[in-house]
């Protein structure tokens, strides 16, 4: 809702330390940086008092000041905080603010705001809006985007301040958006203050200042002297010490204990809610009755739910609302609506009624809804507060409910889904219906990240389901072995698939395919390969009674194990029939074998058939969100990113690899995360950010915590490519050996040993070292059949032979770009042609090394790879080249090009100054520093800190 602070606050008292913060965070916000505060205080201490004057403070400096509050007897509704704070405003100005977002973000926000539904038109975009909506756990950063962006429009040219209060309250998806905004901020002027308990905030709220750069101000109780000023000259010194002594100089306490007129302030009960029902006591019958109704009906009410609540006529309800609003117990909110003066008092005031009233008011609300035909989400608050064993209206309204808010709230789904579960009997006749619900549920807690809830729940299906429906159980079964993979449980996975298989009388069945694809899929991940074969030669490639898609999930599993086994044009042939097959499929026989379909896209891209992985990726993502298979998303993602990293689209890779690791932190799976994090490295470090490709690294390397499966062995060999790029050269050497088991046995893939043998060659014979051991073993991993190979392993023969003969290296390292351009390795290609152009100058052909090596920097800008561009511009102008790099006007102006603002960052950075630091003390956003100190690392042509403090100590 839009604030006028100033409107019934009482004058504030004390707390000058946080309104001097106020001043520095407003004036940063008007400066153009997103700002996030939070205030942090027990119960009563002043937290809403101090939102007010801020609020007071970003309206005079021209900022549009919502205000939003989460309620503590509706955090499961979702997005409550949000909607109290925007849908009011939305009213009103919806229409602008939607003409600045697109037809499918405006339909994922309608899902939130009851404003916006009236601005999405039936004939808004192409088709069904439900034939793409995304179900998996990553379509809620689709809707976290969505909000984003709308606060961006909201912001506008003026600015705007958010405030929410009582954040502690707040449903998983408020908590979760809040934490995307603060690690992915709006562009525009957005301030965004969070007042909250910290005993009672959730882990994800807990952490929000440190995410945003620790602008966080504890409110405490306060002094005896601001105490006195607080309760004014009409009460005496010695009531004024017993007041303050019993309130312990909590505001709400003392205000609470102040009004006790009756009462000597040495007597006062020591709970102060009991001091709030004395308060309440004094009310006529039909004011508490309606006090009573109104914390039924809700944090925010309008008058009508109180009426139906309280069962009292309505000039009864009117006289007693007017009563309630004089006495400051209810006050006026919006658009003809109430709402308590303070969450303690609703809290008092819920918890003063009687159990059984409560129930019986929750159920004539929910009759109500249901009449006036309010959507089953509004419902299901009352009705899970008024269910009764066996009711199957309040069980289908709970189900409907949990169905509408699947996609953007999970853990709420999740919530209604299970207390649906509990109103079902355990009888024969409910069974079929007790399994639908659970199987819902398993997917549901999978999404919302809760993967062990998922597990458990299929094992409660599992041993519910009769032994003798195999096809249902080995459903069950697999769900359950995806769920104790993504948990870093792969033994138990393993167990409880050959425990179901030893179940079945015929473990060569057609309900056991999916077992032992699963098994397969486990033994890749182990790096058994010859295992994972020796099941796959045991399989059949389709059968009569063959679910729909089976035979192209089996087709899509055996490309990579044949890769493995190093049978390459085998692993080419069986890529090119799966692609056939899936080619020829429909998208309905492919969504229940994503999982495989994943080990297609990613054998594709370590065979170099790139744009064939593109496809499969993306139509594979596509179906993951659609049907809500986050696990399987965010492994796609980050195939995707690699993929794109071989072709040199590194921003693409960027973009792409920041929604998996999103996705992966989302859902809580370390596996992914790490799958994920291993290839941000990959792309930093070809973008040229080292240090935060290293940092990248080690927390991939941190997370994996010695799983020695091949996403360890992967993590490891990454974090040693950062650790050369960053200029730690023996300990990266030692790392990609470490990763590659000193090259007697590697579990890594084939492609990955060859890029790493290469890279060896290359700092070996830069440190004169030779390198001729990693050319050999490059050669030998050499396939003429993949150009991706062969144009590696020319690369690592040139880097080799240009200490001693130069213009031979020149020759071997331009073949080596002719076979990389074919392999459509644009990111190789060029590091080949620098590489020629190096070695034609040490050969005295400086011309063919100027061609060259202009044909490198323009496919390094091509690919966004800074730090390697960068190097090629130096051994130009080495060379007697004038280059050009062209700099964005707005960015022009300073030391080499560098913007006040980055400036500014570069010094705080040779001063040794942590991104932490410099973000609180310049109130930026951790976010921002990085993103400033990546444009400095490119404009300096540096790729550390060490290098900027370096360069800008040589300008001074």
């Amino acid at each position: 809702m839009t604030v006028d602070a100033r409107e019934g606050a009482a004058p504030l008292v004390g707390r000058s330390e946080a309104v001097r913060s106020f001043a520095r965070v407003v004036e940063a916000t008007r400066d153009g940086e997103f700002q996030f505060l939070a205030l942090v205080g027990e119960p009563g201490v002043g937290k809403t008092r101090l939102l007010s004057e801020l609020a007071i403070r970003t309206g005079e400096r021209g900022l549009i000041t919502l205000w939003g509050r989460a309620a503590e007897l509706e955090q499961i509704m979702p997005f409550s905080a949000l909607v109290d704070a925007l849908d009011d405003h939305l009213e009103s100005c919806g229409a602008a603010v939607a003409g600045g977002l697109g037809v499918a973000q405006r339909r994922l926000l309608a899902t939130v705001f009851p404003a916006l539904t009236n601005d999405i038109s039936d004939g808004d975009g192409d088709g069904d809006p439900e034939e793409h909506a995304d179900r998996s756990g990553i379509g809620r950063l689709r809707l976290y985007r969505a909000l984003r962006q709308l606060v961006d429009e909201l912001a506008g040219p003026e600015g705007l301040a958010l405030l929410l209060d009582d954040v502690h309250w707040a449903d998983p998806g408020t908590a979760e958006f809040l934490d995307h905004l603060v690690r992915h901020p709006p562009r525009g002027r957005v301030l965004l203050a969070v007042a909250y308990r910290p005993a009672q905030a959730p882990p994800r709220v807990a952490a929000l200042a440190d995410a945003a750069g620790g602008h966080e101000i504890t409110v405490g109780p306060l002094t005896p002297e601001e105490a006195a000023e607080f309760l004014g000259a009409g009460v005496s010194r010695a009531r004024r010490r017993a007041l303050y002594e019993a309130s312990g100089g909590n505001p709400f306490y003392l205000e609470a204990l102040a009004r006790m007129q009756r009462r000597d302030g040495t007597e006062l009960p020591a709970s102060v809610r009991a001091i709030l029902q004395v308060e309440l006591d004094e009310l006529p019958p039909d004011s508490l009755r309606a006090a009573q109704a109104a914390a039924v009906a809700g944090d925010e009410f309008e008058p009508t739910l109180m009426a139906v609540a309280a069962e009292l006529p309505q000039s009864a309800s009117l006289s007693a609302l007017g009563e309630l609003v004089a006495r400051d117990i209810l006050r006026p909110a919006t658009s003809g609506r109430f709402r308590f003066r303070h969450p303690l008092v609703r809290q008092a005031a819920y918890e003063y009624a009687e159990a059984g009233w409560r129930l019986s008011a929750h159920a004539r609300l929910a009759a109500h809804l249901a009449r006036v035909g309010a959507p089953a989400t509004v419902q299901a608050h009352h009705v899970e507060h008024s269910r009764s064993f066996g009711d199957q209206r309040a069980v289908t309204t709970l189900v409907t409910a949990a169905r509408a808010v699947a996609t953007q709230a999970p853990e709420t789904c999740a919530h209604w889904l299970r207390t649906a579960l509990e109103l079902v009997p355990v009888e024969p006749d409910t069974l079929a219906e007790r399994l639908e619900l659970l199987m819902e549920l398993c997917r549901v807690l999978g999404y919302s990240g809760r993967l062990s809830e998922s597990r458990d729940t299929a094992r409660e299906l599992l041993a519910l389901l009769p032994a003798d429906q195999h096809d249902r159980r080995a459903k069950a079964a697999r769900i359950c072995a995806l769920m104790e993979r993504q948990l870093d449980r792969p033994h138990e996975a393993r167990a409880l698939l050959l425990d179901e298989l030893r179940r079945m009388p015929n473990a060569r069945a057609d309900a056991a395919i999916p077992l032992r694809m699963r098994l397969v899929v486990e033994s890749l991940m182990r790096v058994d390969f010859r295992a994972a074969q020796a099941v796959l030669e045991l399989m059949p490639d389709s059968g009569q009674g063959w679910e729909p898609g089976l035979d192209v999930a089996v087709a899509a599993l055996r490309p990579m194990s044949a890769y493995a086994a190093g049978r390459i044009a085998d692993a080419q042939r069986l890529a090119d029939n799966a692609e056939r097959l899936v080619n020829a499929a429909p998208d309905d026989h492919l969504v229940e074998w994503l999982d495989t379909m994943a080990w297609l896209c990613w054998a594709d891209t370590l065979l170099g058939r790139y744009p064939v992985a593109l496809r499969h990726f993306d139509r594979s993502a596509g179906l993951a969100r659609s049907t809500g298979q986050a696990y399987v998303l965010t492994n796609l993602l980050a195939g995707k990113a690699r993929t794109l990293i071989a072709l040199g689209r590194l921003p693409d890779a960027c973009e792409t690899v920041e929604e998996s690791i999103d996705g992966a932190r989302l859902i809580g799976s370390g596996q992914q995360l790490v799958f994920a994090l291993t290839q941000k490295c990959l792309a930093l470090v070809w973008s040229g950010n080292h240090d935060a490709a290293l940092a990248v690294g080690e927390e991939a390397v941190g997370t994996v915590s010695g799983s020695r499966e091949v996403w360890d062995y992967m993590a490891q060999n990454a974090r040693g490519v950062a650790l050369i790029a960053a200029g730690r050269l023996d300990e990266g050497v030692d790392a990609l050996v470490a990763s590659c088991a000193d090259f007697v046995d590697p579990k890594l893939d084939r492609a990955t040993l060859v890029a790493t043998c290469e890279l060896l060659a290359q700092v070996e014979a830069g440190e004169g070292r030779g390198g001729a051991r990693w050319a050999e073993l490059a050669d030998g991993l050499d396939d003429p059949g993949l150009p991706a190979f062969t144009g590696l392993v020319a690369l690592a023969r040139a880097h080799v032979t240009r200490t001693e003969d130069p213009a031979a290296a020149a020759e071997l390292a331009e073949e080596a770009a002719r076979r990389l351009t074919a392999g459509q390795r644009r990111l190789d290609a060029g590091r080949a042609l620098l590489t020629a152009g190096l070695a034609h100058g040490e050969a005295d052909q400086a011309d063919r090394a100027r061609a060259k090596l202009a044909e490198a920097t323009a496919l390094f800008r091509a690919c966004g790879a800074a730090a390697l561009e960068a190097q090629a511009v130096r051994e130009q102008r080495r060379l007697g080249v004038r280059v050009y790099t062209p700099v964005p006007a707005a960015r022009t102006g300073g030391t080499h090009g560098l913007s006040p603002r980055e400036l500014e960052i570069a010094k705080l950075v040779t001063q040794g100054h942590t991104n932490q630091r410099i973000a609180a003390e310049l109130y930026l956003s951790v976010r921002t520093v990085e993103t400033h100190l990546s444009r400095v690392f490119a404009k300096l042509g540096v790729t550390s800190r060490t290098g900027v403090a370096a360069t800008l100590a040589r300008e001074s």
